[in-house]
């Protein structure tokens, strides 16, 4: 096989680079980290420019030189946000990576539905810190600590209305069995809780992924979201998952349901979320994602209400980093080299 032209994009370590290409004498590693920065900050609303670019330094670079790199491109790591009009400006192209997990980043680019492969790191992100968001929302919510803020700005205390539950025995809905939610599968049921869940398609025959007590396909949310307490979003956001936890779906869930998302906000309609908490069916909800968020900040009716808390997709933020988004392209490369399939393909029609 002849060289392969890999083109590096996102702000990566120097060491990456270097280990990309000592992979494979065949690999020639193209360093145009930042080299985007300027198209990234013309073609992206300005909330996602201030939330993911800021006011980070970047190299010059023509125009010319972008679209010379991208035309001698076989293969491009890709980072976040992407650019919108890759595939069309780079003829050799045969494979893109991108590092972050959701397929539905992808969305608004040229690369969606196109015929070349791209995969992503879908199930290798920090799973265990976004399991610990969970988990960490379900206890604030379940001993009433968000009411404790409200308290501190009055300087008065309103015991009654803090209302603590217990967690043991509790159960929990976890949508999308992937793997985030099973690693919040686990984590809960380590704190006691009976986890149940949803996946695209499951056998109802075969033994649940640890943590889970039962897991049934998709078309079986309503009835596990009447028997559990807390509910966890963790599936990918497609065209069959937007809006899926709906005005039928809140209405299916407990009265006094903790509700967290650290998945998509598409995946929750936002106008039967703020019904659901005008008809008090909600004791809490924990949003890591909200609808709009690489465009607007929240809805005010939900940064306003008490029993909300709104983080900027923190949720796999950690002091500690196990995203294996760099070690999968590599073990890719090596496939590619190969000639063998390539893991976490995305499925155009399937959406992730």
């Amino acid at each position: 096989m002849e060289s392969i032209e890999v083109l590096v994009i996102p702000q990566v370590s120097d060491q990456v680079l270097e280990r990309i290409a000592k992979l494979d004498p065949r690999i020639k590693v193209v360093d145009v980290r930042g080299w985007f920065d300027v198209e990234l900050r013309a073609s992206w609303p300005q909330w996602t420019i201030d939330r993911y670019l800021g006011n980070r330094d970047y190299p010059a670079s023509t125009l010319e030189q972008r679209n010379r790199a991208l035309a001698s491109a076989q293969i491009v790591l890709l980072g976040w946000p992407p650019l919108k009009d890759l595939f069309s400006r780079a003829p050799r192209l045969k494979w893109v990576h991108e590092l972050p997990a959701g397929a539905s980043n992808l969305v608004g680019t040229d690369l969606w539905g196109s015929d070349i492969i791209v995969t992503t790191s879908r199930g290798l992100t920090n799973k265990r810190p976004m399991a610990e968001y969970v988990l960490a929302a379900f206890l604030h919510f379940s001993r009433g600590l968000h009411w404790s803020y409200r308290d501190q700005r009055r300087h008065r205390f309103e015991h009654q209305t803090y209302n603590p539950i217990m967690l043991r025995d509790k159960a929990a809905c976890v949508v999308g069995a992937g793997g985030i939610g099973r690693e919040v599968a686990k984590l809960c049921a380590a704190a006691g809780m009976r986890v149940v869940g949803t996946r695209r398609l499951a056998d109802p025959e075969a033994t649940p992924p640890p943590g889970f007590a039962r897991l049934e396909s998709a078309g079986a949310l309503h009835n596990l979201l009447r028997e559990s307490e807390f509910v966890a979003i963790c599936c990918p956001w497609t065209k069959s998952t937007t809006h899926l936890i709906d005005g039928a779906a809140f209405a299916a869930m407990k009265s006094g349901t903790v509700l967290v998302n650290i998945s998509r906000g598409e995946i929750i309609d936002e106008d039967a979320l703020i019904d659901a908490l005008a008809e008090r069916k909600l004791r809490g909800v924990a949003l890591d994602v909200y609808d709009g968020e690489f465009e607007r900040p929240p809805d005010a009716r939900l940064w306003d209400d008490e029993r909300v808390v709104i983080t900027p997709h923190v949720s796999a933020a950690t002091d500690v980093s196990e995203h294996g988004g760099v070690n999968l392209f590599c073990e890719n490369l090596i496939r590619f080299l190969e000639g063998q399939p390539l893991e976490n393909v995305i499925d155009w029609q399937r959406g992730y």
